[in-house]
């Protein structure tokens, strides 16, 4: 859908702890602090429509070394204005990049990167196969997690998904650490990112057993 041509090199910058974007991925967010109620306003009058969401490694980021790494491009492909002035937004992954330099807050109250997609152009194409993933294993794994984590799921739907949505999906929605889902946003294919998930999965696992092992 999208030519590297015509997608932006500068773009504004929203720091999200915990908020996980994919290419392919759909994240919903909720919008109210004045500054970023402003970003969308501003980002609604481009045609690419795209912010680029990271995570933070501090509270406050002002300059490069606040910021993670690597982010994802996300276009707005809907939103609802609230009566109490939020927005209300979806965001479309499309292609991850490499923070090059930060613009500090000036004239705009957000933050304003530009960045570097040059090793991530293969975002823009269909996703890899993962030449590993069993699915009645993973689903069984999948289970005993969600009992462990007393997580629900739609078991009919999520059996049946494709592989790369399932798993990118996983990645985003699990309650893995904030430096876990940064690790799966850089992993270079998707059965490193599976791999990673299914490992976080049996300690989570393990930890709860052993727990209820030691309460008995």
């Amino acid at each position: 859908m999208f030519d590297p041509e015509t997608i932006p090199n500068r773009l504004p910058i929203f720091p999200l702890p915990g908020a996980l974007l994919l290419p392919r991925g759909i994240l919903p967010l909720n919008i109210f602090e004045p500054r970023y109620l402003a970003m969308i306003d501003d980002v609604l009058k481009t045609d690419h429509r795209m912010i680029g969401m990271i995570q933070p490694r501090h509270p406050s980021p002002k300059q490069i070394d606040d910021l993670r790494a690597v982010g994802c491009m996300g276009r707005i492909t809907n939103f609802t204005e609230t009566p109490d002035g939020r927005y209300q937004i979806g965001l479309n992954g499309i292609m991850r990049f490499r923070v090059a330099e930060v613009t500090p807050e000036g004239f705009h109250p957000y933050l304003i990167a530009d960045v570097d997609r040059a090793e991530f152009e293969n975002d823009l194409q269909k996703p890899d196969i993962d030449e590993g993933f069993i699915r009645q294993d993973f689903l069984k794994l999948l289970k005993r997690y969600f009992k462990a984590k007393q997580l629900q799921s739609d078991w009919e739907n999520l059996a049946e998904a494709d592989e790369a949505l399932m798993i990118d999906a996983l990645a985003m929605l699990c309650p893995f650490e904030n430096e876990e889902k940064q690790l799966m946003l850089e992993a270079p294919n998707l059965e490193a990112r599976r791999e990673m998930i299914q490992a976080l999965m049996e300690f989570a696992i393990r930890d709860t057993e052993e727990g209820e092992g030691k309460v008995q």
